[in-house]
């Protein structure tokens, strides 16, 4: 099966901060253009652009120039060029992905993304929402305890791998925020519901950019089979997506005291059907469900390894939650604000692993000039964040995982790994509230250590959520002065 991520790059290679990438900039020599590698006939650069990507680009970098600097980040993403840059590139994956670009994530900036940021900011992600919802949170967290706590009985030792466990952790409570169920405990799993987290893996990959995005006119033949993986990972994904929509139909909101994201679009149906169609409800719920699941269970993989591979950073977390919340109850929500190195940690993790490398690409919608440079109309933007959030001239000792150096909290454009400007993810809230709340909890109620003595592997793959190569794997058991706690872990959190 061909690897399309190796393709995740234009013919002509700008770099915003290490580097954009453009669909192609037109040939005007009375108008200033980025430096570049000398590119090949019809493929461009695209021989230069090795797995993973990143780090390609940010080689490319040190031989060409970042030629834009933060400040240029800046002046695209949040000052003048902001909304000439709000837009995204018409890709396969919008249009195979994301029920024809109509999900947050891929749709044109406009009126249609305007009133998705609008239903998604009022009924999943604002101040108040967030509050009705951290019990479920919160639950959810406790539902991983229970099953590491049972792997671990008699208190020993025992092997775990903690991504595909964070993978259900945050699916559960993705799909639980927005749909008011739980679809993956045995007692409720739905057949569509584990085949579309088990297709998450495939459906992140198919993401990036492909060669067909980049060479239109081979669309039509699929010669790597691009648009036939497309078009099956969608199926899985729209069967689950309709059978949440047609089950909150049949039994409304049972006993909760709010409306979940999928029942406030279902009840305002009548008063705009073409907004509310069913595919723009199963388009916000996928792109939710699908974008917090990955990226969150693969920052949290990185937090977790980083703690097992600076022992001093994971006793100082440690003492912390001691401190402020002690060993008689479990951490919650609400302890985290008075938690700072915690939230440290989840800082620290986002800005040496971005959940987005590179990010989904951005589309001039005019000309424009960013940095003394004519930048044409419909040229692909795309940032290095990993590159930005490890140079050296903005960070000390930048490839060293320190959160202390998060306590100013004065990070700037340095440290951007959920985007900025108009196109800046509407989920950053609630994912740093659950990632904290989940390695609060976990360094709360057990000990963890390596395997072995040597040393953790820290290499990154490619891909649009940088995953670790190799996955974690660990040893755990709980905290003597936890078992009480945990042992009182009531029954009906057994998946």
């Amino acid at each position: 099966m061909a690897d399309t991520r190796n393709h995740a790059a234009n013919p002509s290679v700008l770099k915003l901060n290490k580097f954009i990438s453009p669909s192609n900039i037109r040939d005007n020599k009375r108008k200033p253009r980025p430096p570049g590698p000398p590119a090949l006939p019809i493929i461009g650069h695209l021989h230069l652009l090795k797995q993973p990507i990143h780090r390609s680009i940010h080689k490319l970098s040190h031989t060409y120039g970042p030629i834009m600097s933060l400040r240029f980040v800046e002046e695209c993403l949040v000052k003048k060029n902001d909304i000439v840059f709000a837009n995204r590139p018409l890709t396969l994956a919008g249009k195979y992905l994301s029920y024809d670009y109509k999900s947050m994530a891929f749709a044109p900036y406009g009126d249609h993304w305007r009133g998705l940021r609008r239903i998604t900011n009022q009924e999943l992600s604002s101040t108040s929402r967030l509050a009705l919802s951290s019990p479920a949170r919160e639950d959810e967290v406790l539902i991983l305890l229970k099953q590491l706590f049972d792997k671990c009985r008699g208190g020993g030792w025992a092997q775990v791998e903690p991504r595909h466990r964070f993978v259900d952790l945050i699916f559960d409570v993705m799909v639980r925020m927005i749909s008011g169920k739980r679809y993956c405990g045995t007692d409720v799993a739905s057949k569509e519901a584990m085949e579309f987290k088990n297709s998450m893996d495939e459906i992140f990959e198919l993401l990036d950019l492909s060669m067909l995005d980049l060479f239109p006119i081979l669309q039509w033949l699929d010669p790597f089979g691009v648009v036939k993986r497309m078009k099956k990972a969608m199926m899985v994904e729209d069967n689950f997506l309709q059978s949440l929509l047609d089950e909150n139909r049949r039994k409304g909101n049972d006993e909760r005291k709010y409306m979940t994201l999928v029942e406030a679009m279902l009840s305002q149906k009548h008063t705009d059907p073409v907004f509310f169609s069913d595919d723009n409800i199963k388009a916000i719920s996928g792109a939710i469900i699908a974008a917090g699941t990955e990226t969150s269970a693969s920052t949290m993989e990185w937090a977790l390894a980083n703690l097992l591979k600076h022992p001093e950073v994971m006793k100082k977390l440690k003492a912390e939650i001691e401190s402020e919340v002690g060993t008689e109850r479990f951490l919650d929500e609400s302890d985290i604000g008075k938690l700072p190195y915690l939230q440290n940690v989840v800082l620290e993790t986002l800005r040496l692993y971005p959940a987005g490398g590179l990010g989904l690409p951005r589309m001039n919608s005019e000309d424009c000039t960013v940095g003394g440079y004519h930048i044409p109309k419909g040229t692909m933007l795309m940032v290095n964040v990993w590159a930005m959030q490890r140079d050296p001239k903005l960070w000390r000792d930048a490839s060293r995982f320190m959160p202390e150096r998060m306590e100013s909290g004065q990070t700037g454009y340095g440290f951007i790994p959920f985007g900025a400007g108009r196109r800046i993810c509407p989920g950053a809230n609630i994912a740093k509230r659950l990632m904290a709340l989940t390695m609060g909890l976990l360094v709360q109620a057990f000990e963890w250590k390596k395997i072995g003595d040597g040393e953790i592997d820290m290499m990154e793959g490619g891909g649009l959520t940088l995953p670790k190569v190799e996955p974690l794997v660990a040893l755990i058991r709980p905290r003597p002065e936890m078992i009480t706690l945990l042992s009182q872990l009531s029954s009906n959190t057994d998946h």
